[in-house]
């Protein structure tokens, strides 16, 4: 008679899938709550310290992990002397095993867990059966997932036992499953311990969908989610509309990006190819999107809208009336949803967009290798500017030097945004120089450059952006300053009579 052991913590389909291999057959090892379980449900088990001839000792910390076990599971079986071994020794087979591992992640994420709780959630003997079975998957099929039981019993019925094309695939995700379970571990205590750069890392990834292509038809693709996804597209519930692609994903979070530097204001951000083409803040959401939409009512065709407030029927009367791929928000009152509805196509995405991110570190992938830093995160106060010129802003001049400001550490560097009355007027994106990015932003502004401040990324090499800012009517400037020629852009400014801020912090964003 075949022997499986089954020990897990998720009991989904457990009983089911143990009765089938019982009708199969089997003779079912099992341990602690899974025994119990199985027991109670009418399956007849045999318990592992039957099996090692050893009790559990330690809390159940020691149970598995003996050569009763691991002789079975590592046993070569076309070869003579393993087979010898185990017979010489009085060890029985072991023909399956399913096994999956304490609920670690869940642990983690509880409200005032303790470190004790946490360790003793760190499994020792799945992980060690999983991998010892897998390693010998010629063999043995190995199931971590419940999603896979229904596959094996089915080729158990069918055909009396595992193909070994499934039993590999199966190895492969227990491999992946147990790497994924020690990069939480490694993750917890690095964290714990203050290491912000190890010497090694490894970050895991879960699959949230496959998508129906890349940046481009000709490339494939999927979306995974980390372990806390909170401010992320991977944690927004989904109302309405088609699939979101992989650069519905990648505009949608640069937007919701621009929103967390308004906390407490009402904003809105209109998004195109991963840059903010329209931003307004207002007294109220509605206002907030008139704002950002007539920053730049043709650019918003076709992109992205968040929000951080919910959309009431009013504003949804707007948003329809415009293509949009999709809009994201806290919430929508049920008369919204009635009225964006109706557009088949338009993705209606339900996050929290008030919430803080809670992510510090940002990975950027290059060619087998992968960039780690802090998350752009600085927040600048009126008290952190320093005047370099003679006229010093107005109090209304440093409201909109801020908003600026906060805007464009999210557009593409080079970086130039006008800003006037709460709403961006032109944004100069992603140029091989500052003055051509300056041209473009005011080029969009028209006649609304008069009167606007400017927000730059980074300072000024050459006092050529100030001259196209005298020639536009902007007002006031804010950027970071540290050029060895910054005398020249602040002798640009004092000519004229526009105000210059330093920030002492630059925004580059590639």
């Amino acid at each position: 008679m075949k022997r499986a052991l089954i020990s897990v913590s998720d009991k989904t389909g457990l009983v089911d899938f143990a009765k089938g291999l019982e009708k199969a057959g089997y003779e079912i090892i099992s341990t602690g709550g899974t025994r119990k379980a199985l027991d109670a449900a009418g399956v007849k088990t045999i318990s592992i310290s039957d099996v090692t001839g050893f009790p559990e000792i330690m809390d159940g910390r020691v149970k598995t992990l003996h050569p009763k076990v691991h002789g079975a599971l590592l046993c070569v079986r076309d070869n003579p002397e393993h087979v010898k071994a185990l017979n010489d020794l009085e060890i029985d087979n072991i023909d399956l095993v399913c096994v999956n591992l304490y609920p670690f992640k869940e642990t983690v994420q509880k409200e005032g867990v303790s470190h004790a709780e946490i360790i003793e959630n760190i499994d020792i003997g799945g992980p060690s059966m999983l991998r010892s079975a897998s390693k010998n998957y010629r063999f043995i099929p190995v199931l971590c997932d419940p999603a896979d039981y229904a596959k094996v019993l089915a080729e158990i019925e069918e055909n009396g036992e595992t193909s070994e094309e499934t039993r590999e695939h199966l190895a492969a995700k227990v491999f992946r499953h147990t790497a994924r379970y020690d990069s939480m571990i490694a993750d917890y205590l690095t964290k714990k311990t203050g290491e912000k750069y190890p010497e090694s890392m490894t970050i895991t990834f879960d699959k949230v969908q496959d998508l129906r292509y890349g940046e481009n038809p000709h490339q494939s693709a999927a979306f995974y989610k980390g372990m806390n996804p909170k401010y992320s597209l991977a944690n927004a519930k989904q109302l309405h509309g088609k699939e979101l692609s992989y650069n519905n994903i990648q505009d949608g979070n640069a937007a919701i990006e621009v929103l967390k530097d308004f906390d407490g204001q009402f904003a809105a951000v209109g998004l195109k190819h991963m840059n903010p083409c329209g931003v307004g803040i207002g007294s109220s959401i509605n206002e907030a999107w008139d704002k950002a939409y007539d920053a730049d009512p043709v650019s918003i065709f076709g992109g992205i809208v968040a929000l951080n407030d919910a959309v009431d029927a009013e504003l949804a009367e707007k948003l329809s009336k415009i293509f949009l791929e999709i809009i994201i928000a806290p919430g929508f009152t049920q008369e919204a949803l009635d009225i964006l509805m109706q557009k088949k196509n338009i993705r209606l995405l339900e996050l929290d967009t008030t919430l803080a991110p809670n992510n510090i570190l940002k990975y950027t992938n290059v060619n087998d290798g992968l960039l780690v830093q802090d998350m752009d995160v600085h927040h600048t106060t009126k008290e952190d500017l320093e005047c370099v010129t003679k006229r010093v802003p107005t109090e209304e001049e440093i409201e909109q030097l801020l908003f600026g400001w906060n805007i464009v550490k999210h557009v593409k560097s080079n970086a130039i945004v006008l800003v006037k009355d709460n709403q961006t007027v032109g944004v100069g994106a992603g140029q091989m120089n500052r003055v051509g990015a300056a041209r473009i932003a005011i080029e969009q502004a028209g006649e609304k450059a008069k009167g606007s401040v400017m927000a730059s990324d980074a300072f000024f090499p050459m006092p050529d952006t100030v001259e196209e800012a005298v020639k536009a009517g902007v007002t006031a400037i804010i950027q970071p300053g540290g050029s060895i020629k910054d005398k020249l852009s602040i002798e640009e400014c004092d000519k004229h009579g526009i105000a210059m801020v330093f920030t002492g912090t630059r925004h580059f964003k590639h």
